[in-house]
């Protein structure tokens, strides 16, 4: 049965224009804001039972927290802005933190000039083209003709290949595998600038934030205020298919309801959004498919102390199982966790990853075992909780050209929109990136007015 949309009329305005969102993320969430702010009645379907997306917040042990690792930057404005509006940014705490690198089965410094001309991997001539390349990458301001580079060769011929194969070639395996081979330089210059950003904006050194109550708090506030502008909220609500309807949009649900909107916007990773909208074009649907997402399997540890001083170790070393250490206990006050620590392990692979298929068990034992190899002070029996998060599609990788093939956001379909991760183009996936996006869909949509209200 067809049902105008939505079925029971709640979120409803008089003669207002009806929009459907897929995907309640950090970016459906915020579309749906600004949209329901300029009158629209707007319905927001999530398949998953809460909100939120890779920012939403889980159960660990006894604390409740991020799923996967997020932290804010004190230059990130777009997302600063929208707490601002929620009444949450003066709450933000901010402090600094340090970094390390774990190379030749030592862990090393790396917060200030002193710790760089100490680092026992490079000599001093390959530190300093280190640094000059870092320098240099935050000061490139337009990085389309980066996107002809690949990594491989800008890195070599600004660093070295000693400095190369020793720091850059391991960092980039841990993010990308060996598909890092088709990455551009755009890759590792909007990751360098995004920090670098950072470090201006703290007066030297990296000021990182966080809100209490993490992303939850943040999450609950936004559908808090969604529902006094009358959107309608539809968690555990999954679409199987968005298509052209009359003059507007028709969204199925899995199990066959079908809702009519004036227009859809689906927010999906591209691979999904290209299963879910199925009369795309052929090359839309190029598009979508060809970008190369990178997956993750990561492990959240709630332990009785922390593991050391670094919020971020690196890895440089070969025959670890997951990516990187991420101890949030640096940036957050363990009283939000009863006086426990919180680290994550992600571990960055291709969506198709037998990793995804592995047991619980079998990755704890193999990530517990690589802790006690790297902190002689830890021992498994200090791990007071344990919990795996897996998602195929998390990132989009920039390629070579990745801007050239960017999907549009309106569709050749009438009043159906794409706005999603693989329209960020050469930066870092973050909540910051992700929310930078909304503008863009607002002025795809205003150029494509429904023929509905026309």
């Amino acid at each position: 049965m067809l049902k105008l949309a939505p079925a029971d009329g709640t979120g409803m305005h008089d003669g207002a224009r009806s929009t459907a969102i897929v995907g309640g993320g950090m970016l459906g969430l915020t579309l749906a804001l600004r949209l329901a702010q300029r009158g629209d009645a707007v319905t927001l379907f999530e398949a998953a039972p809460t909100f939120g997306g890779l920012a939403a917040p889980w159960t660990v042990g006894d604390i409740i927290w991020d799923r996967h690792y997020h932290v804010t930057l004190f230059s990130d404005a777009h997302l600063r802005a929208l707490l601002g509006e929620l009444g949450l940014d003066e709450e933000m705490r901010w402090g600094t933190v340090g970094t390390g690198f774990y190379s030749g089965g030592r862990l090393h410094p790396m917060n200030n000039a002193l710790d760089f001309l100490r680092f026992p991997p490079l000599g001093l001539i390959d530190k300093l083209r280190l640094g000059l390349t870092i320098v240099r990458a935050s000061r490139i301001r337009e990085s389309l003709p980066l996107e002809d580079v690949p990594v491989e060769r800008w890195l070599c011929a600004q660093s070295g290949r000693k400095t190369f194969e020793k720091i850059w070639r391991p960092l980039l395996l841990a993010k990308l595998g060996e598909r890092y081979t088709e990455a551009s330089a755009a890759f590792i210059w909007a990751i360098i600038v995004r920090l670098y950003a950072a470090r201006r904006a703290g007066l030297g050194s990296e000021r990182f934030g966080y809100l209490p109550g993490g992303y939850a708090r943040t999450i609950a506030t936004l559908e808090a205020k969604l529902e006094r502008l009358g959107v309608e909220l539809r968690p555990a609500t999954r679409v199987s298919a968005v298509t052209h309807a009359g003059s507007g949009a028709l969204v199925t649900l899995e199990g066959g309801e079908r809702l009519a909107f004036d227009r859809a916007v689906v927010t999906l990773a591209a691979p999904l959004a290209a299963r879910v909208v199925p009369d795309l074009s052929s090359d839309e649907r190029e598009r979508l498919t060809s970008k190369l997402y990178g997956g993750i399997v990561c492990a959240s540890l709630v332990l009785d102390e922390p593991l050391g001083p670094y919020y971020v170790t690196n890895l440089t070393d070969e025959g670890l199982p997951f990516s990187a250490v991420i101890d949030m206990s640096s940036v957050v006050d363990r009283s939000e966790w009863n006086g426990k620590a919180l680290v994550y392990l992600p571990k960055y692979v291709k969506p198709t990853d037998p990793l995804f298929d592995e047991s619980d068990e079998r990755i704890e034992e193999a990530f517990v075992g690589a802790l006690e190899r790297m902190y002689p002070h830890f021992s498994r029996d200090r791990v007071r909780a344990f919990r795996i998060s897996r998602v195929r599609e998390v990132f989009p990788i920039a390629t070579l050209g990745y801007s050239r093939g960017l999907p549009p956001i309106a569709t050749s379909v009438p009043n159906v929109f794409l706005l999603n991760s693989a329209h960020i183009v050469n930066g870092t996936l973050n909540v910051n990136e992700t929310l930078a996006l909304v503008p863009r869909g607002l002025e795809a949509l205003d150029a494509h007015v429904p023929a509905a209200v026309q």
